[in-house]
């Protein structure tokens, strides 16, 4: 098994499609995508920021549910691919016992992100699915990162006097 980092969650052009990104943590750092829903993406996007609800969401409550009943999240694994389905399994501990759930993957991540356990693909999927993708995609995603960043600078700060001379 090799362990995963989450790249983040993107939106596939044309069709707004959400999809996880997922990379090896070792060289060659394989990545892998999969297609999510977008209630999951949104589950994802706000555990990678930080973001804490002022309630509970699904993915919070069975944190909770799951910590009220004397249980941990070991990891997660996703295991296989079969007709462009993934699958995955949440690895639980309970009384020193390893106890494997299915579950769907972008389910099984949003919930690794809240507790911070490692997330891990067999090495026969990461195999079929990953790919490989050169250093410029990091610089490249580096650059898009900063022309968000000065594009929401310029909306928080504009005014209707910028625009006359």
């Amino acid at each position: 098994m090799q362990e995963l980092d989450v790249v983040g969650v993107r939106i596939e052009m044309p069709t707004n499609a959400p999809v996880l990104v997922l990379r090896e943590q070792v060289d060659p750092h394989r990545v892998m995508t999969l297609y999510i829903g977008g209630p999951e993406a949104s589950a994802i996007h706000a555990a990678l920021e930080g973001i804490e609800p002022p309630r509970p969401l699904t993915h919070d409550l069975c944190i909770a549910i799951i910590e009220n009943f004397g249980s941990d999240i070991e990891k997660v694994v996703i295991t296989e691919v079969k007709n462009e389905t993934y699958y995955a399994e949440i690895h639980f501990v309970s009384r020193r016992e390893v106890e494997p759930v299915s579950a769907r993957p972008s389910d099984a991540v949003a919930l690794a992100l809240r507790v911070n356990c490692p997330i891990f693909v067999s090495d026969d999927l990461l195999e079929l699915v990953g790919k490989i993708i050169g250093q410029d995609v990091a610089v490249e995603q580096d650059n898009e990162n900063e022309i968000i960043d000065e594009f929401k600078d310029f909306i928080e700060n504009v005014s209707p006097e910028d625009f006359f001379d």
